[in-house]
């Protein structure tokens, strides 16, 4: 499975954005979706995530109301609707992908089994 994140840019604060990840390859549906960002000199830290067949979505307290995770099955593919953007959410996206869709795990990069190549989020002050 490959996947392949994009839709990052420079955007001002208050702005919106939309990434997408493309998926190749069978089963995305049974795939559980996450997004993970990492600003410089920090780690890498859970945005949100979706379980395969979309009915539970998951998300960080930081983005909770302003980051919607979506996916289309048909277009083996998964969104993450930025709204509101705030400078503290400029960093590099990088979508992931667990195939065993353990949603227990979804809120760690352990719990994910590829990963996307990440796509850079500015948000300007």
């Amino acid at each position: 499975v490959q996947l392949q994140a994009s839709g990052g840019a420079l955007v001002q604060a208050g702005g919106c954005l939309s990434l997408s990840c493309a998926a190749s390859g069978r089963a995305f549906s049974s795939y559980a979706m996450g997004w993970f960002r990492q600003a410089p000199g920090k780690e890498r830290e859970f945005v949100a995530a979706i379980t395969g067949s979309g009915a539970s979505t998951f998300y960080a307290d930081s983005v909770k109301g302003r980051f919607p995770i979506s996916r289309d099955n048909a277009k083996n593919t998964e969104y993450l609707q930025m709204n509101s953007l705030k400078p503290e959410d400029t960093g590099v996206y990088y979508c992931a992908g667990d195939p065993l869709d353990r949603v227990f795990l979804s809120r760690t990069p352990e719990g994910y089994a590829y990963w996307g190549q990440g796509t850079l989020v500015t948000v300007s002050s």
